[in-house]
């Protein structure tokens, strides 16, 4: 479950859900294996089409996606996937939904387990946007709901309840995580997108800088920065845990507080 649930998107994307043909994209989500009613019998599904789209995004992001192109990928006319899917809009929200189907990974957190619940929804939802990087450049302010995002929200809620929050307060517990997991990614996608830009990796990047930093820290215009350890910058520390783990420890402490709060 990414943002599309909690509303937290980034704003400024390039796409928006929920632009489209509302009623017919929801008919659509809860419906997907409805045939078009006229024309001769279909040699393509609305699955079909769904899945060739995400493909196309995955690679050459939201810029290379067009109706005509995911008829290509498909090897059909253009024309052809208006009778399933009313345009590129429609098209995105199935796109949405489809990426955020819960996994039904036994292995999950137990049952009651709300920190490991939500530990798996910050990893995952990272996961999400390394496989899917163009989800962050819609935004979902504004989803339609479809069968798997309910889902993921269903999933989720059930196993942070215990939490004994109020509803609203459980939703932003979900809203906290996902904002952070979003800026996570997003920072991520720009270091990728950097490297590809300007052929240099992110060490050579910074190796460039060293002669002119070397004399800013002998200056002793820097005190503090000057007596940082040289680990302080490395790569080995994953900071993405560290932030995600002290969320965690916050919502342990308000947790802890409110049951105190409530307690006869």
């Amino acid at each position: 479950m990414t943002s599309g649930t909690t509303g937290t998107s980034g704003t400024g994307g390039t796409e928006a859900s929920g632009s489209g043909d509302i009623a017919r994209t929801l008919e659509l989500l809860w419906d997907s294996g409805r045939r078009p009613s006229r024309g001769p019998k279909p040699t393509l599904t609305l699955d079909r089409i769904v899945e060739a789209a995400v493909q196309v995004a995955d690679a050459e992001g939201l810029a290379g996606l067009s109706m005509r192109r995911v008829a290509a990928e498909l090897g059909t006319g253009t024309m052809s996937l208006y009778r399933y899917v009313p345009g590129k809009a429609e098209l995105l929200d199935l796109m949405l939904d489809r990426v955020q189907r819960p996994s039904d990974d036994p292995a999950g957190p137990a049952e009651g387990d709300w920190r490991s619940a939500l530990e798996t929804l910050g990893r995952e939802t990272l996961a999400l946007y390394r496989r899917h990087p163009w989800l962050l450049q819609v935004n979902q302010s504004r989803p339609v709901l479809g069968p798997s995002t309910l889902d993921g929200m269903e999933k989720v809620l059930s196993r942070i309840r215990p939490m004994g929050l109020t509803d609203p307060e459980l939703l932003s517990a979900i809203i906290m995580v996902d904002g952070y997991v979003v800026g996570a990614a997003r920072s991520q996608l720009y270091q990728q997108e950097a490297e590809r830009r300007t052929g240099l990796t992110d060490a050579e990047f910074w190796q460039a800088q060293v002669p002119t930093l070397e004399k800013a820290m002998a200056s002793g215009r820097y005190p503090v920065m000057a007596s940082l350890s040289e680990d302080t910058f490395g790569t080995d520390f994953d900071h993405f845990e560290f932030g995600l783990q002290r969320i965690l420890d916050g919502l342990e402490v308000f947790v802890a507080r409110r049951r105190r709060e409530s307690a006869p």
